[in-house]
């Protein structure tokens, strides 16, 4: 990783722990506006962007209230956990520390709303490593499309070969390896069924952060 210039980095499930709070989210929010959950709730929305559930459960769920609302209702079972509960992974501050001191500039890539990821960042102490938080909800796209990793990358001011991408999700590895970021895979729990695939896909593979070195 010598020629290495730049780092975009996930927050939740790669740098936080974070992902088994979203596992009922959707399912108690949408229970709370008397809606029934399909089967496959939780997979239908895992490859949309934020700014695409609203419309998703207004179609599908007959969900009432604007887009802005519903936001804020989801934001409501979430907002304590991030800012008084989600921690850090072990190794994220070593690593984030070690890039800094090598001069690498880093921002953020999230799906999840500004509101949630900025104050965790700060209440844990990383966000000063981040040149820029790009949330897909402002950015009005998913991780599906590596559009949220090039406008970070074009913020950088790094070629797309220079700037690795840190993730955990199947889906999101995919997108950033089709723009041709090299892609470091983070293990996360929640994406136990796809690790070998991801492993097969990526150009480094982490367990954690603790083992991950600087080359």
């Amino acid at each position: 990783m010598t020629n290495i210039k730049g780092a975009i980095f996930d927050v939740d499930g790669t740098m936080l722990d974070s992902m088994h709070v979203w596992e009922n989210v959707a399912e108690n929010y949408l229970k709370s506006q008397g809606g029934v959950p399909h089967p496959d709730l939780n997979e239908a929305l895992s490859k949309m962007g934020g700014h695409q559930i609203p419309a998703y459960f207004r179609e599908e769920y007959g969900v009432t209230g604007t887009e802005e609302e519903i936001h804020a209702g989801i934001n409501a079972l979430l907002e304590d956990f991030y800012l008084n509960e989600a921690s850090l992974k072990a190794g994220v501050v070593e690593v984030l520390e070690m890039y800094y001191n090598h001069g690498i500039k880093m921002c953020v890539a999230t799906a999840t709303d500004r509101s949630l990821i900025e104050p965790a960042l700060q209440r844990c102490g990383i966000a000063k490593y981040f040149g820029r938080i790009f949330t897909c909800p402002e950015e009005r796209t998913s991780k599906s499309r590596p559009d949220i990793y090039i406008t970070a990358a074009n913020f950088l001011g790094t070629e797309i070969g220079d700037t690795l991408v840190f993730e955990d999700a199947l889906y999101a590895v995919k997108s950033a390896k089709q723009a041709g970021f090299p892609v470091v895979g983070v293990y996360d729990t929640s994406a136990e069924d796809h690790q070998d695939k991801i492993r097969a896909l990526v150009d480094y593979y982490v367990k954690s952060f603790v083992d991950f070195m600087f080359e």
